[in-house]
Formats: structure tokens, C-alpha cells, sequence
């Protein structure tokens, strides 16, 4: 699945240290048997994942406690209280090597579609990272 969760207007930028270290924790902490987070980026006011998930219902429990733990965080850190998140996330299921493929190219060059700085041809997101190994077949296989 390519996920994208969208914050508030209120919130600060996601990719400031604080608020990212607090993001990629998280990631990290939902990771179960039936549900992992494969990549992910960070932009200003929402991020991307490739996840995966046994089933639907994995899927949801486990973007509720990221969404939950995120947010619970980011509140914390700018002492403020109410919703993060705009909505639930957005998810679009990956059915192809290709379609794969165009996901994760996406996530590692997004930062270049959002920013108007200059960047270098060869240089990497620090925060566009590959965070567990693939287990299904499909992500596995496909080229970066």
C-alpha cells in the first residue's frame, strides 16, 4: 500500500528535527508480524509510506496506533491539544512490479518536487529511508 497522511494547518513543519525524530519513532514502534512500514518520507505538512499488511483490518489498527502515537507527540512538543491529522489516510494498493516501482521512486525524489532550493543530482533525503526489509514477493522483486 502507498500511504499518505496529511496534518492540520496548525501544525509546525514536519520535516524540523524534533518533529521528525518523533515521526520515524513512531514508524519504528508500529511495526508488528501482520503490519510493517517499508519506506517512508517526511515532508512539510504530510508524509508518505509503502507499507505492508497481512489484511484490511491489520492495516487499520496499525495506522490507528501511528496516527495515535504521532499525534499524542506532536502535541506534546508545541503544547497544543486537539486534532493532528486532517483526516484518516489515504492509501492506494500496489498491484504491480511497476506500479511498485513508480511508488518508491516517488518517495525517494518527492522532497525535490517540494522544495525551491537547489539540489545537487546526487544527493539523498535524509528523511526518505528505507526503514525493514520487504516480505511480500511483489516489493521485493520490483526495482527501485
Amino acid at each position: 500500500m502507498h500511504l499518505t497522511l496529511r496534518v492540520q494547518p496548525g501544525i509546525r513543519y514536519l520535516r524540523a528535527q524534533r518533529q521528525s525524530k518523533v515521526i520515524v519513532d513512531a514508524i519504528r514502534a508500529v511495526q508488528t508480524d501482520d503490519f510493517q512500514v517499508v519506506d517512508y518520507v517526511i515532508l512539510g505538512n504530510h508524509l508518505h509510506l509503502i507499507a505492508e499488511a497481512q489484511n484490511a483490518n491489520a492495516l487499520s489498527r496499525a495506522m490507528q496506533r501511528l496516527g495515535i502515537r504521532i499525534a499524542k507527540q506532536l502535541n506534546s512538543l508545541q503544547n497544543r491539544r486537539g486534532p493532528v491529522f486532517v483526516d484518516r489516510y489515504h492509501g492506494h494498493t500496489l498491484t504491480t512490479r511497476r506500479e511498485v516501482a513508480h511508488a518508491t521512486r516517488y518517495l525517494r525524489n518527492n522532497h525535490r518536487r517540494h522544495t525551491r532550493e537547489y539540489l545537487p543530482p546526487r544527493w539523498r533525503d535524509p528523511l526518505a529511508a528505507r526503514v525493514a526489509r520487504p516480505r511480500t514477493w511483489l516489493l521485493a522483486t520490483s526495482p527501485p
